[in-house]
């Protein structure tokens, strides 16, 4: 996902990172139990920092695994966290604990996806909201970005698309400043690219009470005549040690309204 030139110094990549995360060489130097002249001759090449001081800087920066090993390659030394696939046998007690979670949200709508929004697990309530998608859109690797926002994906249910939409965008923004993804910014540019489905030009309507809608931005879309509403939570796994374990995230959609939650109840039994 991060392409970083050999050549490029790894202090220079440090600074880029502590600039973008706006904090001082002092505040940095303070928080890694170092000095602000340490970490001036590190970002000016003058000084070789350690394979620790890179690890320490890499967490006090918040800098994503993948990123530290790619700061650990520039600087001479062995990637520390490892990148298994997610079919290794290794990765059975993972795969195995994703299933259950995924089966245990059912009937509510959850998925798992990859830092590029790959989606490599879902459950049933998922396959419920892709009917009448179009069928190119489900060939793998289905992209959870590209099914909802494409306008032969979900994009024409959805009946608040313009602030769904517009959160989703801000949200791969964010993650692009935090990963620096070429992939991950080539795939926003083309979601952004795409058109609103015909029919969705107005104003989102208003298809709730509001004080259903306080909470928290839902999903509103339509389902087999039905208006359905959703909040989602993601969630990710804590201090990971593998590339693909960080980048995985747990997406799960929970009833807005108890009108949703009835229906899918309904359907469960």
């Amino acid at each position: 996902m991060t392409t970083v030139a050999l050549d490029t110094g790894v202090g220079p990549l440090l600074r880029s990172w502590r600039q973008q995360r706006r904090i001082s060489q002092l505040e940095l130097a303070l928080r890694a139990d170092s000095s602000a002249r340490h970490i001036s001759f590190i970002e000016t090449g003058r000084s070789r920092p350690s394979e620790e001081m890179i690890l320490r800087l890499a967490d006090q920066l918040d800098i994503p695994v993948r990123e530290r090993n790619a700061l650990l390659v520039v600087a001479g030394y062995a990637p520390r966290y490892a990148e298994t696939a997610l079919d290794d046998p290794a990765m059975g007690a993972l795969r195995d604990g994703m299933e259950q979670l995924l089966q245990g949200y059912d009937p509510y709508p959850a998925l798992v996806v990859d830092g590029t929004y790959t989606v490599v697990a879902a459950n049933r309530g998922i396959a419920m909201l892709l009917e009448g998608v179009a069928d190119h859109l489900l060939a793998p690797p289905l992209n959870a970005m590209r099914l909802t926002l494409h306008p032969q994906g979900l994009a024409p249910r959805i009946r608040n698309l313009r602030a769904w939409r517009a959160d989703l965008l801000a949200q791969m923004e964010r993650q692009i400043a935090l990963v620096r993804s070429a992939e991950l910014r080539e795939l926003y540019e083309e979601v952004a690219a795409y058109p609103m489905p015909e029919g969705t030009d107005g104003q989102d309507e208003p298809t709730r009470p509001p004080s259903a809608l306080s909470f928290a931005l839902p999903l509103v879309i339509e389902y087999r005549g039905r208006v359905l509403s959703f909040v989602s939570s993601i969630a990710t796994f804590n201090t990971p040690m593998d590339v693909t374990v960080a980048e995985l995230a747990i997406e799960t959609f929970l009833p807005a309204d108890q009108e949703t939650a009835s229906y899918l109840r309904s359907l469960a039994s």
